[in-house]
């Protein structure tokens, strides 16, 4: 970003006195970046969609699939 004075001559000082005024009001301007990541949702949780007890294996397993009896 280039600053340029237009009018008047300025000294060293009243300019950087300037952009100081300048240069702190643009870092107010940026909100700060978040400091923890937003959680997730419930509903793209892919345990939500997963039986809670997996059937073992066994002789009888065929018959604890996921299908209703």
């Amino acid at each position: 970003m280039d600053i340029r004075v237009l009018r008047g001559n300025p000294t060293p000082e009243e300019l950087a006195a300037a952009l100081t005024v300048v240069r702190a009001r643009a870092a107010a301007a940026t909100p700060p970046p978040p400091t923890t990541p937003p959680t997730p949702s419930s509903w793209s949780d892919p345990a939500r969609t997963t039986p809670r007890a997996l059937p073992t294996p066994g002789p009888t397993t065929w018959s604890r699939t996921y299908w209703p009896t």
